[in-house]
């Protein structure tokens, strides 16, 4: 399996979970979504793949990336997917497992949400895909156990995504959640507090967006 790096046209932003994500494993692919372009090239990281309907993609940098090895796939601007939806297409074509989308969050919110939603994209199922952004790595989770590694002091927020999400039981948690559920509304599960170096969530339904920050947020 390959470890994707997936960039989009948002803030690099880059912080400590980016900087775990460009640092682990050697194995890696590197695809850039149209203009994320700039945040590979501006980290001296030559993408495999630059995808997209190129509107935000500087043609210089465009070319630069060609000539240095990328390979350009080009598509309309009438199109269902949005870039970062057909890089994220592209990696798991190509079995990248885990992957890693970076500069997924900009100034306009209804895109930002968009590419979250795109951690549930069916061909992505069963994949270790993270979004990371700062200090910050989200993911989805699905009924079962999460294992959460980090330090005393990190933040953890749990959000449902579907409309309940029940019997959750949290360990090493400050605040604890004991066979409780989450629904879509108040916000009870942001915020929480790493106790150990590991903390441990059950849940039996539902869709949890799963939030770890790296220190106090």
């Amino acid at each position: 399996m390959l470890y994707g790096r997936v960039f989009a046209n948002g803030y690099l932003n880059d912080g400590l979970a980016v900087q775990a994500a460009l640092t682990a494993a050697t194995s890696r692919m590197i695809i850039a979504a149209d203009g994320g372009l700039r945040h590979a090239l501006t980290l001296n990281l030559v993408p495999d793949l630059v995808i997209g309907d190129m509107d935000s993609a500087d043609p210089a940098l465009l070319f630069q990336a060609e000539q240095r090895g990328a390979q350009i796939q080009r598509f309309p601007a009438d199109k269902d997917e949005t870039d970062l939806e057909l890089a994220l297409l592209a990696a798991a074509e190509r079995s990248c497992d885990p992957v890693r989308i970076i500069g997924a969050i900009g100034d306009r919110l209804d895109q930002t949400i968009g590419n979250v939603y795109l951690l549930a994209l069916p061909v992505l199922s069963g994949r270790d895909v993270k979004l990371v952004s700062g200090a910050q790595t989200t993911w989805l989770a699905q009924p079962g156990e999460i294992i959460v590694k980090g330090q005393p002091g990190d933040t953890l927020s749990l959000l449902p995504v579907s409309a309940e999400v029940t019997d959750i039981v949290t360990h090493q948690l400050k605040y604890p959640l004991r066979y409780e559920s989450l629904t879509v509304g108040p916000a009870r599960g942001m915020s929480n507090v790493l106790l150990e170096h590991e903390a441990r969530v059950t849940f039996e339904s539902g869709i949890l967006l799963v939030t770890h920050t790296i220190g106090r947020a």
